[in-house]
């Protein structure tokens, strides 16, 4: 199990038919550079691997938070990160990465994955995830316990 799991939901995207291939936009994109920014003075994200959707928009965001933060992590395309993916699947992963690990995804998922790995169960939700925002979780015996949570509004 990781001793960090950063869960990240992309940025701002353009509008487009094809979901999967919609870019950030230039608001998005600014809120990824403001949010390295802060995540950079407060040294208080340090993932060993990002894992993110294949979503254009997942990845767009994993990749600035990389260099802006000009992280060494290891990165992956993770299929089960994408919106309406069961967030079992993923919480079923984590017992086999022991370093800081990131997610960069979706909501629902990411509120789903968050709700499940704190209070046991995906529904109802108790975590809603904004564009742009981090939760950090520790673990905390049999669940996990919320370390720190970061939307835009706090560093703008």
């Amino acid at each position: 199990m990781p001793p960090l799991l950063y869960l990240i939901r992309h940025a701002d995207a353009e509008d487009g038919a094809d979901d999967s291939a919609r870019p950030l936009s230039k608001r998005g994109r600014h809120q990824i550079d403001e949010l390295a920014r802060f995540l950079s003075r407060s040294g208080a994200f340090q993932p060993a691997e990002i894992w993110h959707s294949p979503l254009v928009r997942a990845r767009e965001t994993a990749d600035l938070l990389r260099h802006g933060l000009k992280l060494h992590a290891k990165h992956q395309v993770v299929p089960e990160l994408t919106p309406d993916s069961d967030p079992g699947l993923v919480a079923g992963r984590l017992g086999a990465c022991l370093v800081p690990l990131a997610l960069v995804g979706h909501e629902p998922h990411l509120g789903r994955l968050a709700s499940m790995l704190v209070v046991g169960r995906a529904e109802p939700v108790v975590f809603l995830v904004k564009k742009a925002a981090v939760i950090a979780l520790e673990p905390g015996g049999l669940r996990w316990c919320v370390r720190w949570h970061v939307s835009p509004e706090v560093i703008q």
